[in-house]
């Protein structure tokens, strides 16, 4: 493997000690060859012998005799990141090929981009940044202009980490290597489709981002869309990242809210005072940090349309959202009634429902059959398996993909902004309060008045 050498930019923040160095930590322990120099960056007064001892805490004390030799040998540089002076410093202290991870706010990132040329950033380095991609689509298109202007695309890392490899393939696998399924992945065959994710956690701490987001930009507009491309995706030739992002973004690109009537298609509330994931919670807008005029949305709802040959007509809800009762995180496809039922059954007629949990990955498979005493009554049945959790965590993946050059569960850039042109008239709608504030008690499952998803 090319040696590399790891650059973590705000690398004494919450991101690099909570997911990233775990994360690496993990590669490490699983790539025992992998070549790799650790340094961290920021602002924070630090020296090199403290970084080393977050890097080995990162790590674990069951770390590889590999990860705990990378954790020796790391270096910390204090410098500003938006400082071009300093960032030339520290890619002039540095070799091999270069990873600039970013884990600094988004506004931060693209401050510390636009400080640099293309001649300050040696051959062959890669930037990795982390959602979210600017505040809107202008927001967006700027950012990318930025870093284009830098390092050619192939060299920028959108970090997804939904985009994890095991949740990935196990949904493609599941679509493409099955010839009883690959056919009826289609308008004809699939009623509707819903993507959900669902949690039963609260704020922990993070109101200064979260009140300024909500739940349509954290999660729908930032990820959840993408596990729409994925579902909705034209069989690419290979699972080479030209081919598989192009398909995934030509979705993106056909994708708009149902009836180009957001008022209609979208629902938005905020938990009120309840007992979720067996804690007690204030109402959200009592929430340390929280500025309840925003009206910031902690449950989204929002039903879109793929303008395609393949799934014209069917809907894809996305919802996600938190302090919810129980935590639920699947894709559920519905298949449509047949065509004909012989006169004579009894019992179940209920489409067949094919769903995937997420985070422990499991399939199943709702079906009408043969049941009972009586040989034409149906009863439902499921067929299940379990799909594991992966081998690696999401963030492992994705960063084991970063440092092998590997941008295939990267975001493209134009797919970035076409995420923020679908849900923008939502946000309008929303702004101009055509959709309602609705409310729901903090562990239920949502607003009573709100219709039940499959």
């Amino acid at each position: 493997m090319t040696p590399s050498t790891l650059i973590i930019l705000g690398a004494t923040g919450d991101l690099s000690s909570r997911l990233l160095l775990p994360a690496l930590g993990q590669l490490l322990d699983d790539e025992p060859d992998r070549s790799l120099r650790l340094v961290g960056a920021g602002i924070d007064d630090v020296d090199s012998e403290a970084w080393r001892a977050r890097v080995a805490e990162a790590f674990g004390p069951a770390a590889s005799a590999h990860a705990r030799a990378v954790a020796a040998e790391a270096e910390y540089v204090r410098i500003d990141i938006t400082d071009a002076d300093d960032l030339r410093m520290l890619f002039a202290r540095t070799s091999g090929r270069r990873i600039l991870y970013f884990a600094v706010a988004p506004a931060i990132a693209q401050a510390a981009c636009e400080a640099l040329t293309p001649d300050d950033i040696p051959a062959e380095t890669i930037l990795a940044l982390e959602k979210p991609f600017g505040s809107d689509e202008e927001g967006a298109r700027s950012l990318n202009a930025t870093l284009a202007a830098l390092v050619p695309e192939n060299r920028i890392f959108r970090i997804d980490h939904f985009l994890g490899r095991s949740m990935v393939l196990n949904l493609l696998g599941v679509r493409f290597a099955n010839r009883a399924l690959e056919p009826v992945w289609h308008a004809e065959h699939v009623e509707s489709v819903v993507i959900r994710y669902d949690e039963s956690l609260g704020l922990e701490g993070r109101a200064g981002y979260y009140d300024k987001a909500g739940a349509l930009a954290d999660m729908i507009q930032s990820h959840l869309l993408q596990v729409l491309a994925l579902v909705a995706m034209e069989p690419p030739a290979t699972l080479h990242e030209a081919d598989f992002r192009a398909n995934t973004t030509a979705v993106l690109r056909a994708t708009h809210v149902q009836g180009d009537d957001p008022g209609r298609a979208s629902r938005r509330a905020r938990y009120v005072a309840g007992e979720a994931g067996g804690e007690r919670m204030p109402a959200y807008a009592d929430e340390p940090g929280v500025d309840p005029a925003r009206q910031t949305e902690t449950l989204a709802e929002v039903t879109f349309e793929v303008r395609t040959e393949r799934w014209a007509g069917v809907p894809f809800t996305l919802r996600s959202g938190k302090a919810l009762g129980r935590p639920t995180r699947e894709i559920v496809l519905t298949f449509r009634p047949v065509r004909h039922l012989p006169d004579g059954f009894s019992g179940s007629t209920a489409p067949s429902v094919l769903r995937f949990s997420l985070g422990p990955d499991a399939m199943s498979l709702e079906l009408n059959v043969n049941g009972g005493e009586s040989p034409f009554a149906l009863e439902r049945a499921t067929m299940s398996t379990d799909l594991g959790t992966g081998a690696l965590r999401a963030y492992t993946e994705v960063i084991g993909n970063i440092l092998d050059g590997d941008a295939v569960l990267a975001v493209r850039g134009d797919a970035a902004e076409q995420c923020w042109r679908i849900v923008q008239p939502v946000i309008d709608a929303w702004r101009r309060d055509a959709v309602p504030l609705d409310e729901y008690p903090a562990g239920s499952s949502g607003p009573e008045a709100w219709p039940a998803l499959p």
